[in-house]
Parts: structure tokens; sequence; C-alpha cells
């Protein structure tokens, strides 16, 4: 986990402010006079949200906060920035040129909650990176020991992220500690519970409508969804519909010429097409292939007689890119009415479906 992501706030409630406006008043020492301090978020917004000179060793910053979140401040001649949970609210900010980053900042409810919250959970983080080094780099781990741990310390933070959720429904930093926390890769569902908790307004702010895309994202290619349909061109040209194929069952094959386990696994599935072919089953495949000889010479080597598409766009196959295929082999099983009943089959698993589906 890298120490230097922005981590959340906590404890708090923030209601939705009631001002309009925002007004900054900084006191920074050291800071030459005619320094610029610019205030900006270039993922809300690719115009800096204000901007200000120096005098004095003071400034001030003035302006609106569409979308409440993660600002930095920039100081003209310094490396480092300061991370501002905005609001509309009055703030006060104190601290010195050379070290900006630990300026105090007081006055927003966000940002007193984001502050706290980095302090109740880099703790917990800074543990996490440890134990996964110490993993990676091969280090003993007798009777699995910080495996548990880890897992204990994961817990410990999903169990604290629904507390806060619980507790501040209204909050923005709500919406961002739910879109932070699919970093720990929760199930789905458990993202969408704590997004269904929020309050309308939080959801429709910035890190709200991230967290929503997020959840729809998830749903593509899960069981009991709607296949995604697409349309892509066979190694002749000819353009092949997903849709055509409604009737069926179906497996849809993501491999390519090059991926030596989807090579190792293309016996099973050509055992699979040549026993229930004749029972309405096909195999539709997939190649994130990006050389066209290769691809042809693959599925001729390999006796694979169905249906193939391709547009040789490695890992930008748009199919691919649809249903966020992020390694392969993978599968989805359609049903004759276009619902993905199961994915992932491999070897006897696949052999096993078909037999229940097809019996």
């Amino acid at each position: 986990m890298n120490a230097k992501l922005f981590f959340l706030a906590f404890f708090l409630p923030v209601f939705v402010m009631a001002q309009n406006s925002f007004t900054i008043n900084g006191q920074l020492k050291g800071i030459p006079d005619n320094t610029e301090l610019v205030l900006g978020n270039e993922e809300i917004n690719p115009e800096p949200l204000a901007k200000s000179i120096s005098k004095n060793g003071a400034f001030e910053l003035k302006g609106v906060v569409n979308a409440p979140g993660i600002y930095l401040l920039s100081v003209s001649g310094s490396a480092q920035k300061l991370a501002i949970f905005m609001d509309n609210s009055p703030i006060k900010i104190e601290g010195k040129f050379d070290s900006l980053a630990n300026s105090l900042v007081t006055g927003s409810p966000s940002h007193k909650q984001f502050v706290q919250f980095n302090a109740s959970f880099n703790p917990y983080f800074a543990k996490l990176g440890k134990i996964v080094a110490d993993l990676n780099a091969g280090k003993p781990d007798p009777g699995g020991v910080k495996r548990a741990d880890y897992e204990k310390t994961i817990n410990t933070i999903q169990t604290k992220t629904d507390e806060f959720i619980n507790a501040n429904p209204t909050s923005y930093v709500s919406s961002f500690v739910v879109l932070f926390m699919t970093q720990l890769k929760p199930p789905a569902e458990i993202t969408e519970l704590r997004f269904n908790k929020l309050a309308g307004v939080v959801k429709k702010g910035y890190y709200g409508k991230l967290v929503e895309k997020s959840i729809e994202d998830s749903k593509i290619g899960a069981i009991g969804s709607k296949a995604v349909d697409f349309i892509q061109n066979d190694p002749s040209g000819k353009p092949i519909d997903l849709q055509s194929f409604r009737g069926k069952y179906v497996l849809i094959d993501f491999w390519a010429s090059w991926c030596k386990p989807c090579r190792m696994e293309n016996p099973n599935v050509v055992m699979a097409y040549n026993r229930y072919k004749n029972k309405n089953f096909t195999v539709l495949g997939v190649s994130l292939d990006k050389d066209k000889d290769s691809w042809i010479k693959a599925i001729e080597d390999d006796k694979l007689t169905w249906t193939h598409v391709s547009d040789l766009k490695y890992w930008n196959n748009e199919v691919s890119m649809k249903y966020k295929i992020e390694s392969i082999p993978q599968n989805y099983l359609i049903s004759p009415e276009g619902i993905i009943i199961d994915k992932n089959l491999r070897g006897n698993d696949l052999l096993r479906k078909l037999n229940e589906v097809l019996k």
C-alpha cells in the first residue's frame, strides 16, 4: 500500500454545507513575497479552484467548491503540496514555507475528518505494507502467522470502515472512504451496500459517481447478469454478432496464441465442444492476439473448429475491454437467453457444468 496515497478522515460527522463559497486565510513562515499559490485537483476540474499571491507571509484564497473532495495546494518554489479535503467552509492554514505538507488546516469539518482518519488508519496500512513486503521477499512465515495477521488487519479495516459509513451517511468523506476501500477488493456487494447507505446528495458528488461506476463495472461479467453484446470480425473479416447465438449455450472463451496457459487449456475446450456441439452448445473464441498469422496458426494447430473473432489489438481488444478482462484464459458460459450462468470453467469443471445444463 503506497503510503503517499490520500487516506481518509474518521469519526466526526460532516453534513451538507450550507455555505456556497469558501475563504482560505493562510500564514506560511518564510514564504517570499509575490509567491504564487494554486489550489486545485485536475481530476475533479482541469481549471484551478483558486489562485493567490503571498504578501508579508500571508495569502488568501477564495472560490466555490462544486465537488467536495481532496484538493492540493501548490506553492511556487516548494516541491511539497498540501492536501485539503475542501468544502465551502472558512479555512485557516498555518505552517512553514519549507514544510508545506505539515501545515495545520482548521475550519473545515471535512478536512478534520480527513486528518483524523489518516491518524487512525495509516498504522493499519503501514502494517499491511510491511507484511506484504516480507511475503513478497520470500521471508519465512512459519504456521502462516504473517498471512493470518494480514487477513486480521484487513478485517479490522473493513469493520472500521462500515462503522464510519453507518455513522456518517451525509458525509462527502464517506463517499471517498467507500471509493478508497475498493483498493482492498471487497466483494462488489459490500461496496454496493456501503454506497446505498450514503445520502442522495453525497452519491451524486464526485467520489459518489466514481463509486457508482465501480459498482456498475463490477457487475459486468457477473453470474446472473446479461452478457454484454458485441460484434467483432472473424479471420475472414466477417462480422460476428454475439446475439446471433441466441437460443444456444455459448462459451465465450478469451484466449490468445501467445498465452501458454490458454494453449494448455485448449484441449479441454476441444473435448467439451466435440462432446456437446450437437446438444445446443458452441464456443465463441475471442482472441487477444495482435498478429493474424499467429492467431490463425494456433486455431489450426489446436484444432479449434468453432467460431473465432478478434480485432488484433492485443490487450486493447474491444470485447475484452467491455468484459473488463485482465488475465487470460477466461471464459463465460452464456444461456440461450443471453444470461451468464457460470464463468472461468476449466477442465472437468467445464464438462460437469455442460453435463448439468445439457443433460
